[in-house]
């Protein structure tokens, strides 16, 4: 018997100890990979797993079919510029005096660029090791800081500090694929900000002559061969995730930064075609671009994250915002962002993960452009606020006010104005409303504006091209919202 137990007792340690070289000499688990593709003006109901009767998404339907369509997400700004800026930093847009688009008609009390001090996910996750990169749009100020100062290690971009890239063609979802191919064996943060569906329209060849074979309709040719090129990007995207052998270990997000926009009448030219064709749909919610109603910042939001996030679901009730989404990707990533970030965002990571969760802050919106002027019938209000199931829009005075149930509907039609049956919950939160506006900056930080001398040296940089067509588009009232 004493044999016996010197013998155990001499085995057991060798094994313990076998075991725990082992677990030293095990590779570290890799954190998860995070891909970010951002549309612009891409419609709710521009999607054929939304219900499109005629549009073609295969390769967003699959994203949805293989993760969790969140159905009750909102953008914070119905225009390009502030919803990017709430993406990026985990705040409203407003706190940094961004409450419309960069250039064009800008406010008098806008920045000219983001504030290179603001919280962005890129920065954050490169403190874990996360190495970060940006092909696309950027539309968050052309001048002041640089992407690297932002936090971005690689980028190609246009409406942004260079290097740049082309808005059509597939060089933004090309540079991407190299972003993905070169990073696989590395933790990596990639935003794929894709010009799909804005204007001008500049559809592939290969593309519109798909379309036409398909549709006799001039418009849906040119708006039908914009999405299919827009998606096919996603699947090239996907694709090389698959070479890679990453897509197991890849969160994947897709959403857009505003609502469709509304169609026109200006036709444009052959590749380059304006708003007359831009016939994006809602998919029954209220308003559209440049709307606070929910077809304004009602976007998709389809979330991949195999053996997390359930596949094939759809989440109708969880209202995640783009504010949400600094503070999410920062759990995922194990970052807990100091409380100087003064985030208005909240860590969704548990609804990414399938659980029915309630948000603990309300959300805030405002957008002011042209001077706020008042245009009926979708796009008068220039506040809201939703708490719980409750969204109210209302005027900067709060005198006008309109109330709806989210729960009940998203298409926010003029009979299901509940104001006049809820007094007290109209009271409250168009309280709510006009006290946070009173919080905001009036003015922009002067140090996010160029000075006299930074001015000019800007306009003697400038190549004669791009001067010539910020001088055509000042005359034309237009844009690069």
């Amino acid at each position: 018997m004493k044999l016996k137990n010197i013998l155990l007792f001499a085995v057991l340690p060798v094994a313990m100890v076998s075991s725990m070289q082992a677990a030293e000499t095990a590779p570290p688990v890799k954190k998860p990979n995070i891909v970010f593709i951002y549309a612009d003006d891409w419609g709710w109901g521009d999607l054929s797993c939304h219900g499109s009767e005629w549009l073609e998404t295969p390769h967003i339907d699959r994203l949805a079919a293989e993760g969790t369509d969140f159905q009750a997400f909102n953008v914070l700004s119905p225009v390009c510029s502030p919803s990017r800026v709430s993406a990026l930093t985990g705040r409203y847009p407003s706190r940094y005096g961004i409450n419309s688009v960069f250039g064009g008609k800008r406010l008098k009390e806008m920045p000219a660029w983001l504030d290179g001090r603001a919280p962005t996910i890129p920065r954050f996750l490169k403190t874990v090791g996360y190495t970060t990169g940006h092909f696309g749009k950027w539309h968050m100020g052309s001048s002041g800081p640089t992407m690297a100062e932002y936090g971005i290690d690689e980028s190609a971009v246009y409406g942004g500090p260079g290097p740049g890239v082309a808005k059509d063609g597939n060089e933004i979802a090309d540079l991407s694929v190299q972003f993905i191919e070169d990073h696989k064996d590395v933790p990596f943060y990639l935003n794929v900000w894709l010009h799909e569906s804005h204007l001008d329209h500049t559809p592939s060849k290969e593309s519109l002559a798909l379309w036409r074979e398909k549709e006799t309709d001039e418009k849906k040719q040119v708006y039908g061969a914009v999405i299919t090129d827009g998606d096919n990007k996603v699947g090239m995207v996907l694709d090389a995730l698959d070479r890679a052998g990453i897509a197991d270990n890849t969160i994947v997000v897709f959403s857009s930064d505003n609502g469709p926009e509304r169609p026109g009448t200006a036709k444009g030219k052959e590749g380059a075609w304006r708003d007359y064709y831009s016939i994006g749909e809602t998919g029954g919610r209220r308003g559209a671009k440049r709307s606070l109603y929910e077809g304004g910042v009602g976007v998709p939001f389809i979330v991949r994250w195999p053996g997390v996030t359930p596949a094939g679901a759809e989440n109708l009730t969880t209202p995640i915002s783009s504010v949400d989404l600094l503070p999410t990707f920062c759990a995922v990533a194990g970052v807990v962002p100091p409380e100087s970030a003064e985030l208005d965002g909240e860590n969704m990571i548990e609804a990414l993960r399938g659980k029915e969760i309630e948000r603990t802050k309300p959300l805030f919106w405002l957008f002011k452009d042209k001077g706020g002027e008042i245009e009926e019938p979708h796009w008068w209000a220039s506040l809201a606020v939703r708490d719980g199931d409750w969204k109210l829009l209302c005027s900067f005075d709060g005198k006008r006010a309109e109330l709806y149930n989210l729960k009940e509907s998203y298409e926010q039609d003029k009979p299901m104005d509940k104001a006049s049956e809820n007094p007290e919950i109209t009271a409250r939160l168009t309280k709510m409303a006009t006290e946070w506006y009173a919080t905001l900056p009036m003015e922009a930080d002067p140090t996010t504006r160029p000075t006299k001398e930074q001015k000019a040296e800007n306009a003697k940089k400038a190549p004669k091209t791009e001067k010539k067509n910020k001088k055509q588009k000042k005359a034309k009232g237009e844009s690069e919202e």
